[in-house]
């Protein structure tokens, strides 16, 4: 099936080559394009694409105002255009927050160049982005298979460089909190209908939990926000969150989510011990390990094979490796495979793992490959996942 694209931006050039580069793809077709945000709206109720990339810096009406009109009029997925800077990270934040899907740095150079890596992340990015709606994830190649077996070898590689075999047990690793509490929660965990629970019956926890691993990619930052946003001031356990994004993005994420939360939330911090109820934000382009007797952060260059910076299979194979069989570890919405070995080395320790449920994901891919790994403790309806988290540690 073709995927149809309307291209809005106020360059003539950028429009023009964007059109160029998409037209070389057989799965993409473009069938319109406009200047501003208010013709935008009126193609999008004419045209019906399937998929809008959209600038957020335009005349007579920007992106973000755009958005929030098409996704009230005429709901489609849309791909926003981004530069690399504090105030792009921040507007691309909002256009997420009114409906945007998902977004790309948008980066003249390489467009001129019309490299075929640009052509590639950009028909990846669009046919992923169209499948929105219906969530249906694309099988995935032999080529793709054999790159995601080598990124979790790497990411292996790149923990056990990094992290100190000659760690204490965790019995002394454990982050004490302000009150003594029980291992084990007094609170049934089984708060969802059996319809929001897959691919098992979520179960209560039969281990403590002494820190929240959160890991995203495509659909993160809003699904973030709503988990993080139902955590009390007094949340008991430090948090540390994983999310693709360039290293301009993650300092604009961490101050936008620690303004909504009631928890503390930070930009990560090479050396930084980590405190009950705050939540650590990795930072972008680099790897974020945590080790030690006193658990801290460590960041690093890491492998320049990986295709993430940061890694959701560096961190959470690293808090393996620290809290041995007293984690929690998330995964929710995202492309591609990253997430799945890190959970499975947090199961071989006896870690406890909960994935986004498919109906609720933005993009249904990092969670599906763990769920069909079966490292899946149970797969949770996102407006949900709040709500699991709280059983099984407060």
């Amino acid at each position: 099936m073709t995927v149809s694209v309307l291209i809005v931006d106020d360059s003539g050039f950028f429009r023009k080559r964007l059109h160029e580069i998409l037209n070389r793809v057989s799965e993409i077709k473009v069938i319109g394009a406009a200047s501003n945000g208010k013709e935008a709206i009126e193609l999008v109720k004419k045209l019906h694409p399937d998929v809008i990339t959209m600038d957020y810096e335009m005349p007579v009406m920007d992106g973000v105002t755009a958005v929030r009109h098409i996704m009230s009029e005429c709901p489609t997925p849309i791909l926003m255009f981004s530069s690399l800077t504090y105030e792009g990270a921040r507007v691309t934040l909002d256009a997420l927050e009114a409906g945007a899907v998902d977004f790309l740095p948008k980066n003249f150079e390489d467009i001129a160049r019309d490299h075929g890596r640009m052509q590639e992340v950009l028909k990846d990015r669009i046919i992923a982005v169209s499948k929105k709606g219906n969530n249906k994830q694309a099988p995935a190649s032999e080529i793709q298979k054999k790159v995601e077996t080598t990124q979790a070898k790497i990411a292996q590689s790149t923990i056990n460089r990094n992290v100190s075999q000659s760690s204490k047990p965790v019995a002394t690793t454990r982050v004490e909190t302000p009150k003594n509490r029980p291992n084990l929660s007094g609170h049934s965990a089984n708060r969802a209908t059996n319809s929001s629970v897959r691919p098992t019956q979520a179960k209560k926890i039969k281990h403590p939990v002494d820190i929240l691993l959160i890991g995203a990619s495509t659909g993160g930052p809003v699904a973030i926000q709503n988990v993080l946003s139902k955590l009390p001031a007094n949340f008991p356990i430090p948090i540390l969150v994983v999310q693709h994004m360039p290293a301009t993005f993650t300092p604009a994420f961490s101050e936008r989510l620690n303004s909504l939360c009631s928890i503390k939330v930070k930009h990560a911090e090479d050396g930084e011990l980590l405190q009950p109820g705050v939540a650590l934000i990795a930072q972008g382009a680099k790897q974020l390990l945590v080790m030690g007797s006193r658990p801290h952060i460590k960041i690093v260059e890491g492998d320049e094979r990986l295709s993430y910076k940061p890694s959701v299979d560096v961190t959470f194979g690293s808090a393996s490796k620290t809290f041995p069989g007293r984690a929690l570890g998330i995964v929710l919405t995202g492309m591609g495979a990253d997430g799945r070995e890190g959970c499975r080395m947090l199961k071989q320790t006896g870690s406890t793992v909960y994935t986004q449920s498919q109906q609720t994901c933005v993009i249904y891919g990092m969670p599906m490959t763990v769920d069909k790994a079966g490292y899946s403790d149970a797969s949770i309806d996102l407006d949900q996942i709040g709500d699991y988290i709280m059983s099984g540690v407060m």
